[in-house]
């Protein structure tokens, strides 16, 4: 097995990337690695000119950050390792990947819907994305069916 040091993880919150974390988690439990959970938060679709006001980002931030805090608790338990969390702004994969580099994580575990045909066209694949920008490995988990 590799000598992992530490783990990523991005997390949208759904059940896919609940398979992910607990994917992770059991990885960093084995390998005895760090854990990081990262979220990244597209800001809807506003305008250039006409940005949602700060106040309701500040908020949607701190639900954000709150929400992943018990996300890594619950992989804290599951593996028995650190984890760390961070919820970063942009694109998903972009993000995710820089998060990682920065952070010197050694290996990205991320869900994949499975997606097919024009909707895969149409919303494209974060997992897919961040095979191809990642500085290290990424595994992809596929969601329960």
């Amino acid at each position: 097995m590799p000598n992992w040091k530490k783990i990523g993880c991005a997390v949208d919150f759904s059940e896919t990337s609940r398979a992910a974390m607990e994917e992770a988690a059991d990885l960093a439990a084995r390998s005895e690695a760090e854990m990081l959970l990262i979220h990244a938060f597209e800001v809807p679709g506003a305008p250039a000119d006409l940005p949602p006001p700060p106040d309701s980002l500040k908020a949607t931030r701190a639900e954000l950050e709150k929400k992943l805090a018990g996300w890594g608790a619950e992989a804290a338990r599951r593996s028995g390792r650190g984890v760390v969390t961070a919820v970063v702004d942009g694109p998903a994969a972009d993000e995710v990947a820089r998060c990682a580099r920065e952070r010197g994580a050694d290996l990205l575990v991320v869900g994949t819907h499975g997606r097919r045909g024009l909707r895969h066209l149409v919303v494209g694949s974060v997992a897919e994305r961040l095979v191809r920008v990642a500085h290290c490995p990424v595994l992809v988990i596929r969601g329960r069916a």
